[in-house]
């Protein structure tokens, strides 16, 4: 876990199922969540932060998605915002982008890119977590 937030002063985490309706859920509730935070719903934070999320669930069950199997959203806020969305596959790991051209896919996490103020990939017993930063 990066250093900065080591020790968040509040943190979200919910499990979704890994399906479109589970993706949508978790924007959603993550909306909702950061506007109980003090992150209002249409504020430039919030809104850079629904796009974040969006593309990391979509991510995950799109690209990662394991029958039977969950993917877990974590927001943490302390000296920054984190997202977090964790899935159980391992072995399919989101590269570095490359600008994409007119690719179909492949531009989700160029998105991410221009967005955050970092964002990688750990490795979990079980899994990855793909997360990404924003400033407060």
């Amino acid at each position: 876990m990066n250093p900065q937030i080591t020790t968040p002063t509040v943190e979200f985490a919910r499990r979704f199922s890994s399906t479109r309706r589970g993706a949508s859920s978790a924007r959603k509730l993550a909306l909702g969540q950061l506007d109980a935070w003090g992150i209002p719903h249409g504020s430039e934070r919030s809104d850079t932060a629904a796009l974040i999320v969006a593309e990391l669930a979509a991510n995950a069950v799109l690209h990662a998605h394991v029958p039977g199997h969950e993917f877990e959203l974590r927001l943490l806020v302390g000296t920054v915002l984190r997202i977090e969305v964790t899935d159980t596959r391992a072995w399919r790991r989101p590269l570095r982008p490359e600008p994409a051209g007119y690719a179909e896919s492949g531009r989700g996490l160029l998105l991410v890119e221009a967005l955050s103020k970092a964002w990688g990939v750990e490795e979990q017993p079980l899994g990855k977590t793909v997360w990404a930063e924003l400033g407060c």
